[in-house]
């Protein structure tokens, strides 16, 4: 087994005695005191007062609403009746959205953290069966989820930027029984499934060697988030300031070589975090990321709750319901399955990019500064 796979194996472990420790996936309440908790020690993220809409930059602050908005509502005022569809729809923007850790993708398997060609396409057959619909991280991060009215948006994040995640034929097409390849197919199977995904790369970019450059166009040209994921991968709790914003910033410099474009989103190797969070954060001039994911045991929070945690995002483990680190409970077959028995805790949009919709209910979790978009039933 390769020394890294080991290593991840070893830090998932972890992740989920924590996860098991301070977080209990049924009832919220625990989770909630914790996260609270850690903010306390963490910068406080300054929050976008624009509406949650494509058409607004993301932290642009605004004191009006979007085109295509509904009116600003004054603070303290009662919140508006959500749209009849919404209604109908059961919508609930502030439920959890599973986001997805995968690994090696391999015809057969050779590590714990890898995943078959069939089980990734059985589990996106899932996925888009039972009304997921796909967002980058980047997406999500901003709060501009734009996604059909009674759909589930998921979120599908690759580490490690690995050959069986993305390679590119003689046409410059993406190589048969790649997970890029995967995605793709499961879309045209299943219309209205949409094929994005993040992935979250290292320094031998898919092992594209000199055709770099025009895979990461490709995949940026068809929808697809370039993310940064350290150039070595190292722990990063192991490291100093200095070792880890080079490690950071020199994968920022390589993509922004190859791209063009600056990257918005981190997620730690191993799920491990530095000493100072803020070291990943951003450094000035080098990178600044809208957000940070740890490693996987739940889905994460809804952007618009209150204990959102922009820089410990959480993610699931791709996996069946096996014994091995608690599969059978944090693993995603098992959050998928959990989910479909608790609908109302599930995210389910309005349909509408501009508004907040959820359950009066619900009410509590809303972060204020997403009040004046909210709309409740």
């Amino acid at each position: 087994m390769p020394l890294l796979h080991k290593i991840a194996g070893i830090v998932v472990v972890c992740a989920l005695v924590f996860g098991l420790a301070f977080q209990d996936h049924r009832p919220r309440h625990a989770h909630h005191a914790a996260t609270t908790g850690s903010r306390r020690t963490t910068p406080a993220v300054t929050p976008s007062a624009s509406p949650p809409s494509a058409t607004a930059p993301a932290g642009t602050p605004s004191t009006t609403s979007a085109p295509g908005s509904p009116p600003v509502t004054p603070s303290g005022n009662a919140v508006p009746a959500a749209a009849p569809g919404a209604v109908q729809a059961k919508a609930n923007e502030l439920g959890q959205v599973p986001v997805f850790m995968y690994h090696r993708i391999m015809k057969h398997p050779e590590a714990s953290l890898d995943r078959s060609t069939k089980e990734l396409y059985t589990e996106l057959t899932r996925l888009a069966r039972t009304g997921y619909y796909p967002v980058t991280a980047a997406e999500f991060a901003s709060g501009r989820l734009d996604v059909p009215l009674g759909r589930h948006p998921v979120v599908l994040t690759f580490d490690d930027s690995t050959p069986g995640q993305f390679s590119l034929d003689a046409q410059g097409n993406p190589a048969p029984d790649t997970a890029v390849a995967i995605i793709q197919q499961v879309a045209r199977e299943h219309p209205g499934f949409r094929p994005v995904a993040t992935f979250y790369c290292n320094d031998d970019l898919f092992a594209l060697g000199p055709r770099a450059a025009e895979g990461l166009r490709w995949l940026i040209h068809n929808g697809f988030e370039v993310a940064n994921h350290t150039v070595t991968h190292p722990d990063l709790r192991t490291l100093g300031k200095g070792a880890v914003q080079k490690e950071i910033a020199g994968m920022e410099d390589k993509l922004f070589s190859l791209t063009g474009q600056h990257t918005t989103t981190f997620a730690y190797p191993f799920g491990s975090i530095p000493h100072n969070r803020t070291w990943a954060q951003r450094e000035d001039g080098k990178y600044s990321f809208q957000i940070v994911f740890l490693a996987g045991w739940k889905p994460s929070e809804s952007p618009f709750d209150k204990v959102f945690d922009r820089w410990a995002a959480t993610r699931i483990r791709s996996e069946g319901k096996i014994k091995e680190n608690d599969c059978r409970t944090f693993c995603s077959t098992a959050w998928l399955d959990w989910l479909d028995a608790h609908p109302g805790e599930r995210y389910t949009s309005d349909g509408d990019p501009g508004t907040v919709t959820f359950p009066k209910t619900f009410e509590k979790r809303l972060a204020k500064q997403y009040r004046p978009y909210a709309r409740e039933y």
